[in-house]
C-alpha cells in the first residue's frame, strides 16, 4: 500500500508531505485547493504522462517522490528482473520532471525509465475518476470489462495472433489479385531490371577497387619518380646498401676480438637483409606500374556505369545486389501466380477456421462472464440504492474484428417495468458513479493491486445514495487501502485517515496545505462539508453523530 507521498513545486504545491493509513483514506477540501493536484502527483509517480505545465511557477523542476510497503509478489519478482533489490518489502519510487521535458526516475535509488514506472505502477495503484465513468458512455469500452472478469487473455492473445496472419495472408491475396494489364507490366519491369542487374556482373567493394586503381593511374608519372629516387637511394653506387655492407664487414671483424660489438654486428646484419627486402618491393613495385593508357577510360566507364545503377537500385553495390534478389523473387511469385494464389487461399481457409473457432470459444467464455458479471454488478447496485435495476451484458455477433466476433455493449434499466436501453442513452451522472464503484469493486477481486484511488466517485450523488457508497468504500477498504477524493459528508466520516486539503496567498502566491485531521478538527471539516457559509451547531452535533456511527 501507499504510506506516505512528498510532493515539491507541483502545480500550486510548493511543499507536502502526506502520510496515508491503511482502510479508507479520505481527501477533502475546497474546489481549487490543490486535491486534484494530488491525484495528477499519484499519477506522474505511476508513470503516467506529465505536462511541463505541472511545474510551479518561478521552479527549474517538479519532484514526486512515494513509499509503499507490502508489496505484492508480482512487484517483487519484476524488481528482481530489473535488478532492483527490495528485501523488505518497501518500495520507494521518485521522479524529477524538469523544465526541458527531460525525466530522472528512480526505484529504490536505481535508474529507471518512465515506462519502467508506469509498469510497476499499474501494480501498485488502481486510480478510478470520472474519466472512468466516460468510458461507461463508449460501447467499444464494455468489451474490456467482460474480459477483464472473464480472465480470457490468453485466449485473446491465441486469437488475435490468429487473425493477424489471416489478414496478412489476405492482403497478399489481394495484392495479388490485380488485373492482368498491371500483372503484364510488372513483369516487364522486373524482366528489364533483372537484366541490366545480372549484364553489370556488379562485385562488392569494386568501386572503391577502381577509384582506387584510377587515383593510382593518374598519379602514376609521381609514384615512378618517388620508387625510382627510392631504390636509386638503396642500391646505386654510394646508396645505403652499399654502405651497409661496408659497416657491416668492418663490425663483424671488429666483433671478432670485442665481445660488446657482437650484438651489434647481428643488428647490422638484420638490417642489411631488410634494407634488400625493401629495395625488391620497390623494384617490383616499379615493375607493376605499365598500364595499358585505355585502361584508364575503361575504369571511367564502368565507374559511370556503376554511378548510374546506384541512382536507380542502391547507394552501394551490397544494396543494388539486395534489390536483385527482392527483384527475382517477386518476379518468381508473380511467374509462379496461379500456384501461389492456390497456396494462398489454402492458407486463408485455415487460418479462417483457426480463427473462427478461436472466436467461438471466446464467445462462449463472454458469454458466460457476462451472465456472472450481470449478477454480480446487481447485487452491489442494489447495496448502492438502485434496488429495481436491471443490468443486461448485451452480446450480439458481428463479422470477425480484432477483437473477435462480439459486440458487447450494457444495458440498463433503472426502474421495475422499464426496457433495458443502452447505459449511454439514460444513465445520470450519480448513476454512472455508482455503477463504476459497483463494476470495479467486482473487479477488484481479480488482481492483486494494493490501493485503489476513487477521484471524486460521488459526482451526481446525494442523500441515501450517497451514505450506500460511503459504505460501500468503507467495505472495500477492509480487504485494501482505499484512497478518495470526496465533497460527500457521508464519504468523508466513514474514512479511517481524513487528510484536509487547503490554500492560501501569501506575497502574491498560492500555497497548498495538506493536514491530517483529529478529533474536533474533524468534527469541523464535516460540518463545513454539510454547510454552507457558516457552521452551525446544529451541524457540528450532525458531523458528531455520522462520526460516531461510522466507528470514528
Amino acid at each position: 500500500m501507499l504510506t506516505s507521498l512528498k510532493i515539491e513545486n507541483v502545480a500550486i504545491i510548493e511543499s507536502a508531505a502526506i502520510e496515508f493509513g491503511c482502510g479508507l483514506n479520505v481527501m477533502t477540501g475546497e474546489t481549487g485547493a490543490g486535491k486534484s493536484i494530488v491525484i495528477d502527483s499519484i499519477n506522474a509517480i505511476l508513470g503516467e504522462r506529465t505536462s511541463r505545465d505541472l511545474i510551479r511557477t518561478g521552479t527549474d523542476c517538479a519532484k514526486v517522490y512515494a513509499v509503499f510497503e507490502d508489496i505484492n509478489d508480482s512487484v517483487k519478482t519484476e524488481l528482481s528482473e530489473n535488478g532492483i533489490d527490495c528485501d523488505d518489502d518497501v518500495l520507494i519510487m521518485n521522479r524529477i520532471i524538469n523544465r526541458d521535458g527531460k525525466n530522472t526516475c528512480r526505484i529504490n535509488g536505481v535508474p529507471v525509465t518512465v515506462s519502467m514506472l508506469k509498469s510497476i505502477g499499474k501494480e501498485l495503484i488502481n486510480i478510478h475518476g470520472q474519466h472512468d465513468n466516460q468510458t461507461l458512455l463508449s460501447p467499444e469500452s464494455h468489451i474490456t470489462f467482460v474480459d477483464s472478469f472473464a480472465e480470457d487473455s490468453e485466449l485473446i492473445e491465441r486469437y488475435q495472433s490468429a487473425y493477424s496472419e489471416l489478414c496478412k495472408v489476405r492482403n497478399e491475396l489481394k495484392n495479388l489479385t490485380t488485373d492482368e494489364s498491371s500483372k503484364a507490366q510488372k513483369i516487364d519491369l522486373l524482366t528489364y531490371q533483372i537484366d541490366e542487374l545480372e549484364k553489370s556482373d556488379i562485385k562488392v567493394g569494386e568501386r572503391d577497387e577502381l577509384i582506387a586503381r584510377k587515383n593510382l593511374i593518374n598519379n602514376s608519372q609521381k609514384v615512378i619518380g618517388y620508387l625510382n629516387e627510392a631504390y636509386n637511394a638503396l642500391r646505386n653506387d654510394g646508396a645505403a646498401l652499399d654502405c651497409i655492407n661496408c659497416a657491416e664487414s668492418e663490425i663483424s671483424q671488429a666483433a671478432a676480438f670485442l665481445d660488446t660489438m657482437s650484438e651489434a654486428s647481428q643488428k647490422i646484419t638484420d638490417l642489411k637483409y631488410e634494407l634488400e627486402d625493401v629495395a625488391e618491393v620497390v623494384r617490383d613495385a616499379l615493375g607493376g606500374l605499365d598500364y595499358d593508357e585505355s585502361e584508364l577510360d575503361e575504369i571511367e566507364e564502368r565507374l559511370d556505369l556503376l554511378y548510374r545503377l546506384s541512382r536507380k537500385y542502391g547507394e552501394t553495390e551490397e544494396e543494388m545486389l539486395e534489390y536483385l534478389d527482392n527483384a527475382r523473387s517477386e518476379l518468381d511469385k508473380i511467374s509462379f501466380f496461379d500456384e501461389r494464389v492456390k497456396e494462398l487461399e489454402h492458407l486463408e481457409n485455415e487460418l479462417l477456421k483457426k480463427a473462427e473457432n478461436l472466436a467461438a470459444r471466446l464467445t462462449l467464455t463472454r458469454i458466460e462472464a457476462g451472465e456472472s458479471l450481470s449478477r454480480a454488478i446487481r447485487g452491489e447496485l442494489e447495496f448502492l440504492d438502485m434496488p429495481n435495476v436491471e443490468f443486461i451484458v448485451n452480446r450480439e455477433e458481428t463479422e470477425l474484428t480484432k477483437s473477435g466476433q462480439d459486440n458487447i455493449e450494457f444495458l440498463i434499466s433503472p426502474n421495475a417495468g422499464e426496457e433495458p436501453k443502452p447505459l449511454a442513452k439514460i444513465a445520470s451522472g450519480g448513476e454512472l458513479s455508482r455503477i463504476m464503484l459497483a463494476i470495479r469493486n467486482v473487479l477488484a477481486g481479480l488482481d492483486s493491486v494494493g490501493t485503489m484511488i476513487f477521484d471524486e466517485i460521488d459526482t451526481g450523488v446525494s442523500g441515501r445514495a450517497a451514505q450506500k457508497i460511503a459504505l460501500k468504500l468503507r467495505s472495500v477498504s477492509k480487504g485494501r487501502q482505499v484512497i478518495c477524493v470526496t465533497h460527500l459528508a457521508q464519504i468523508a466520516s466513514q474514512g479511517d485517515v481524513h487528510l484536509h486539503i487547503s490554500k492560501a496567498v501569501k506575497d502574491g502566491k498560492t500555497y497548498t496545505k495538506i493536514k491530517s485531521l483529529l478529533d474536533e478538527e474533524r468534527v469541523s471539516e464535516i460540518a463545513r462539508i454539510m454547510g454552507g457559509m457558516e457552521i452551525t451547531q446544529l451541524q457540528l452535533e450532525s458531523a458528531k453523530e455520522m462520526l460516531s456511527a461510522a466507528g470514528n
